[in-house]
């Protein structure tokens, strides 16, 4: 994966350096930049974020970004908070987001055993195939840390049982998002984040 140009979109989230040390360990050193030119010659685009989505936002917005990553033709991939911006709109904040994929963030409901946030291990049950899922284990467990999620629905291509269906895996062209965090979910993270650069 050596010939890859990875970068990372600097939109202030604090586990950047966490997806960058996952990256490293499969021989992938991505730089972190908010530079549009830089973003736009990526062969892949990664925007990570761990936060509340309008700081996200007006971050993306004072750097000029959010015309420069609607427009990407390249593999974007939207981790944990990255994977929100990349929908309609969330009601954290009552917030305008990117808009590549249909649809709305809304703030997880607790009750029973589901507190809030989720946060901890959680099975993906496959919605759809498609080609970044291509290897997963029939029993795969992911990390997630969130209090804010979407709902399954067309663009998942695999979801959690969190009261009900919340969408974990999404793509729409050549948009991914994933609401937990791969650099958090061992082996099964490090095969998703290998099957998105590939």
């Amino acid at each position: 994966m050596k010939d890859r140009d990875v970068v990372l979109v600097d939109a202030g989230g604090t586990n950047i350096g966490s997806v960058r040390y996952a990256l490293a360990r499969l021989g992938v050193d991505a730089a972190l930049t908010i530079d549009a030119a830089r973003i736009r010659a990526a062969t892949h685009v990664i925007l990570p974020g761990v936060g509340a989505a309008g700081p996200g936002m007006a971050r993306l917005h004072a750097a000029g970004l959010v015309d420069v990553l609607r427009a990407l033709t390249q593999p974007v991939l939207g981790v944990c908070l990255g994977m929100q911006l990349l929908f309609e709109h969330s009601e954290e904040g009552d917030t305008a987001c990117l808009g590549v994929i249909p649809g709305e963030v809304r703030k997880l409901v607790a009750g029973g055993q589901r507190r809030v946030p989720h946060m901890g291990w959680n099975k993906l049950v496959r919605e759809r195939d498609d080609a970044v899922l291509d290897g997963l284990p029939d029993v795969a467990y992911t990390y997630f840390v969130h209090s804010y999620a979407v709902p399954a629905a067309a663009h998942t291509l695999a979801s959690v049982d969190y009261g009900a269906p919340i969408a974990a895996i999404v793509r729409a062209r050549n948009f991914v998002g994933m609401q937990f965090h791969p650099e958090r979910s061992a082996a099964v993270g490090a095969h998703l984040l290998e099957r998105f650069l590939a």
